[in-house]
């Protein structure tokens, strides 16, 4: 599919799942509602492969490498995020996560020797200064106490994770994985291990029936994961994954434009500011798509 596409749906959809998860909270325990939302994600994208006869045979080495990348991506790094929200509001914990794109920069040049183009650091630094912007009126009143110091750690924890997920997504591919079948074994593979974390903390399976919570998690089954992270992961290889990253700046702008219609949320400078530097920062990463990637043998 064109890059701008599989852009611009990552983005679109991404940036309505932070109304989804909201609707999530509250009856079930975070980490159940992980597990329901990636087994259910699993089993879509096992039927669509068999349904178009795609391979799902890995070998047991492959299944170990693929095991590693479910756990980073679909388990340990929204554990860590679902449990900053409790010490931090989501605008301190969108500001973390919004280093997704630094670390994925410097785990690029790390594992892959990737040399990245000026453009790169530019758009970066210009959608990290308007995400702050944006959420500043929230931010700036957040106290430096213990509480918010270790929720926002624990989001820098889990936007580690999610980072040496993309990585090791970059190294599937290179192997020759396919996106969709490895997809279905890594998502069963952070349900289960979730499913263990659950367990070993004594909580247990519940569930909500209510219209609002089972219609949020076949949305974010079927759309903000089997779709959104099929086409973000496809994007990593084809434009690294320190451009395509900065979907993770641009989702938090489409959810403010999102809250405006469905939570009534009130525009002011700040999220004008915030939105055009955002942007802007958008906008140079497109013009100037020069990238250069030279393999190294520190994931071979």
């Amino acid at each position: 599919m064109n890059n701008y596409f599989l852009y611009g749906i990552t983005v679109l959809i991404w940036g309505s799942t932070w109304f989804a998860i909201h609707l999530q909270l509250g009856v079930v325990a975070p980490e159940a509602s992980v597990v329901y939302r990636y087994a259910l994600a699993s089993v879509m994208i096992f039927i669509y492969c068999l349904l178009k006869k795609q391979r799902l045979r890995f070998s047991l080495r492959q299944h170990y490498q693929l095991a590693l990348f479910g756990v980073c991506l679909f388990s340990v790094n929204y554990y860590f995020l679902y449990h900053a929200q409790t010490q931090i509001n989501s605008a301190l914990s969108c500001i973390g996560f919004s280093t997704l794109m630094i670390m994925n920069i410097i785990n690029a040049k790390l594992f892959f020797g990737t040399r990245i183009d000026t453009s790169v650091y530019l758009g970066g630094l210009l959608g990290l200064t308007g995400i702050v912007i944006l959420f500043w009126p929230q931010a700036s009143e957040i106290s430096l106490s213990n509480a918010t110091v270790w929720g926002f750690l624990l989001c820098l924890v889990g936007t580690l994770s999610a980072s040496f997920g993309n990585m090791l997504s970059i190294k599937n591919q290179s192997d020759g994985f396919a996106i969709m079948p490895a997809n279905a074994w890594a998502m069963g593979y952070g349900a289960l291990f979730m499913t263990f974390v659950l367990l070993i903390q004594g909580k247990s399976f519940t569930f909500d029936w209510s219209v609002n919570y089972v219609a949020s998690l076949v949305y974010l089954s079927l759309f903000g994961s089997v779709i959104a992270f099929g086409c973000y992961l496809s994007l990593l290889t084809k434009i690294g994954a320190h451009k395509a990253s900065y979907a993770n700046i641009l989702f938090p702008a489409v959810a403010v434009v999102i809250s405006t219609f469905f939570e009534g949320f009130t525009w002011d400078t700040y999220t004008i500011i915030g939105f055009i530097v955002i942007m802007l920062g958008n906008l140079v990463l497109i013009v100037k798509p020069r990238i250069t990637v030279k393999e190294s043998p520190a994931l071979t």
